[in-house]
């Protein structure tokens, strides 16, 4: 397929422009998104004695909601609990109260807490992920960025379309850094290509999901789409409380129930995870447990019951599913790779970390495309850009990972101030970041925040060993592999961070004088 050169030079703008607009809060989503790989790992590396705490049971899990109910009269509208089991350990339950705040609670903590146990370090990691640590617009501007980054790699497609077998795997390192850094983003973005267009597809699905409803509400749902909404996306049916006292909620009961109805609809791992109550102690209670399988790409399922009578009200199990809930069920488990085992996990991480490199990398290629060959003083907007990606990109990942330390030095000293500490650190340390940047020339600025990188990141096992007594061996030898995992990749990290370091100074050094990059007083340094 062959295309004008007017329409690839207009192909080439838009995939610039498109790319620079949302490029940092693309490097953002994907950094922080690789590391959500490990979502179920990083609570128990925050709080590592919960590995040697005996597993709950059912009845745990009943004397938590019995205790919950009795002493929250706001839980008993609608309530929602974990199922103990391999991602939940312990039972956590979650409700909101009178101002409609979230509260939870977990065994013998019944009095309610506004932050689950073990969970800060993870939340705040998946909330950079997604709506880039900004409350209630983020994840609307999220979703628009989305948008934009499915025109961008549209637009890349076709702008490589005709010169894609020539250059797919071309890699040429040499003097010409630029010829070498575009052929890595082409690369990396022609490959993974297919798994990018899932992202953006998914990304926008999940992030708009209410827009869309809102905007499909006058032609779709003639208006009433408030009604429409618990149907679409939940599987008990709504039911108003009668006043007539009802049976308690026998969770042992309404558990091996759920298995039963799933090995009848042909399903037989089925392993509840969590569920919703509506109207507890009411006559008209209903319980909604939903749980995942294996060998299905949207493993998520649910079932709905009476909690009086045990009576079956509706299912929306695998291969069972209506068009909605297959839909959302799919997305989900697309963006995250909550399918397969754990060679797709490592393969999203991998995949989390390419996208990053491409949106760092897209923005040096601009950089570079606009140097002036013969001076050695560059323009504002060249310069300006280089430090703005070294202090957003760079920054972000000195931030996270000062953030994991912050939060077993909390969890040791102050562990009443974790889930607000970390946040403080995450958020100084990135504001101080982009600040050195700005201050700083970018060959400067990217060496040293480079190093800082590296040794906050190498720091992240150091810190937990030292504070928790689980080094990295010691977790090996114990079979404790969630905590073995986050402290082998940052070890990883770190010597990547370290490697990048170094390779920095020496183009400081070594390289064009005439560069962004290059350092004309001679202190790279190496």
């Amino acid at each position: 397929m062959k295309f004008s050169s007017q329409t690839l030079r207009t192909f080439t703008t838009l995939h610039t422009w498109v790319g620079l607009v949302a490029g940092f809060a693309l490097f953002v989503a994907f950094y922080a998104g690789a590391l959500t790989v490990f979502h179920h790992d990083v609570p128990l590396w925050q709080t590592p004695q919960a590995v040697d705490a005996a597993p709950a049971t059912l009845a745990d899990a009943q004397r938590l909601l019995d205790g919950v109910l009795e002493r929250h009269p706001a839980a008993r509208n609608h309530l929602g609990m974990t199922f103990p089991g391999g991602d939940h350990p312990q039972p956590i339950a979650y409700w909101q109260d009178a101002a409609s705040i979230w509260q939870y609670a977990w065994l013998d903590h019944y009095d309610g807490s506004v932050t689950p146990p073990q969970a800060g370090l993870a939340e705040l990691v998946n909330e950079l992920h997604y709506t880039l640590g900004l409350p209630v617009a983020g994840i609307y501007l999220m979703g628009i960025v989305s948008l934009l980054y499915g025109v961008a790699l549209l637009s890349g497609l076709v702008i490589h379309l005709p010169k894609l077998a020539g250059d797919l795997f071309a890699l040429r390192p040499g003097r010409n850094l630029k010829q070498f850094w575009q052929d890595a983003h082409n690369v990396v973005g022609v490959l993974s290509l297919p798994f990018h267009l899932m992202f953006a597809v998914t990304g926008a699905l999940l992030c708009l999901v209410f827009i869309q409803m809102a905007l499909l509400n006058p032609l779709v749902y003639d208006g009433k789409l408030m009604q429409a909404v618990p149907a679409a996306m939940d599987t008990a049916p709504v039911r108003a409380a009668t006043g007539v006292a009802g049976n308690p909620v026998n969770l042992a009961e309404l558990h091996a129930r759920s298995l039963q109805v799933a090995r009848d609809q042909g399903i037989q791992g089925f392993e509840p995870a969590y569920l919703k109550l509506a109207n507890a102690g009411d006559a008209n209670a209903t319980i909604e447990i939903t749980g995942e399988s294996e060998g299905t790409l949207g493993p998520a399922g649910a079932v709905a019951f009476d909690v009086g009578s045990g009576a079956l009200l509706a299912s929306q199990l695998p291969g069972q599913r209506d068009a909605n809930h297959a839909t959302l069920s799919a997305a989900y488990a697309l963006h995250f790779g909550e399918f397969g085992n754990g060679v797709v996990a490592w393969l999203y991480f991998l995949l989390g970390l390419g996208g990053a490199f491409l949106f760092y990398s897209g923005n040096l290629l601009w950089i570079e495309s606009r140097r002036k060959r013969r001076q050695v003083q560059q323009g504002r907007a060249q310069v300006n850009m280089a430090r703005a990606t070294v202090g957003v990109c760079i920054g972000l990942v000195v931030a996270i990972s000062a953030a994991f330390v912050a939060a077993q030095v909390l969890e040791r000293f102050a562990p009443q101030a974790v889930d607000a500490g970390i946040r403080w650190v995450c958020f100084l340390a990135w504001g101080g970041c982009a600040l050195w940047a700005a201050l700083r020339r970018p060959a400067q600025a990217a060496r040293e925040l480079l190093w800082a990188a590296a040794m906050v990141t190498a720091l992240v096992p150091v810190a937990h060993g030292a504070l928790t007594g689980y080094w990295w061996w010691t977790s090996a030898g114990h079979g404790y592999w969630p905590l073995f995992w986050v402290d082998a990749v940052a070890l990883a990290m770190a010597f990547g961070f370290a490697v990048l370091a170094r390779a920095t100074a020496r183009r400081a050094r070594d390289g064009d004088p005439h560069s962004v990059w290059a350092d004309p007083k001679g202190d790279g340094g190496d």
